[in-house]
């Protein structure tokens, strides 16, 4: 985060730097989604990933940095479960602010989520964008013995959604 800060904006009176938005890339993803028994039958590693909950959130035209809050909520709510029972949180971050924003209103450490990397790290190459992103959060649940995982990502200028699975 300090880093961020001594960055100069690109515009003299501007306030966006090369650090606080994602830059395009390029990329796929792809996410199976299907029953326990067939999971555990094409599974090289047995360890199907259960999705506990999935909501959507919209906001006023314009703050789409906003609309993950409610999403991530909404999401956990219909899981039974708090931001504190997360093992990892993974967001989409095309500007920084949405992530420092995320932080806040769920009360958690801005440090403490992303740890891999983000949006912001390695680009965003649109439509994969969140199934890359829900990928990496089940490998580092799985690095970490296991868990919850939050993904949450904004959309379109004033939507969001949220996933969180088990793994």
């Amino acid at each position: 985060v300090e880093g961020l800060a001594k960055l100069r904006p690109v515009t003299p009176e501007g306030t966006v730097t090369f650090g606080s938005q994602t830059h395009p890339a390029d990329g796929n993803a792809g996410l199976l989604v299907c029953s326990r028994e067939r999971a555990a039958a094409w599974s090289r590693e047995g360890d199907p990933v259960q999705l506990l909950s999935y909501a959507q959130a919209r906001v006023e035209k314009g703050y789409m940095a906003k609309a993950v809050v409610p999403a991530a909520k909404r999401a956990l709510a219909e899981a039974g479960l708090g931001i504190g029972d997360i093992a990892v949180i993974k967001t989409h971050n095309p500007f920084a602010v949405n992530d420092i924003f995320f932080a806040r209103e769920m009360e958690i450490d801005v440090e403490s989520f992303n740890n891999n990397g983000s949006s912001l790290i390695f680009g965003h190459p649109q439509g994969p964008t969140g199934a890359r992103l829900i990928a990496e959060g089940i490998e580092e649940a799985r690095e970490r013995g296991g868990g919850h995982v939050l993904f949450a990502g904004c959309a379109a200028g004033d939507t969001a959604a949220a996933v969180v699975l088990k793994v």
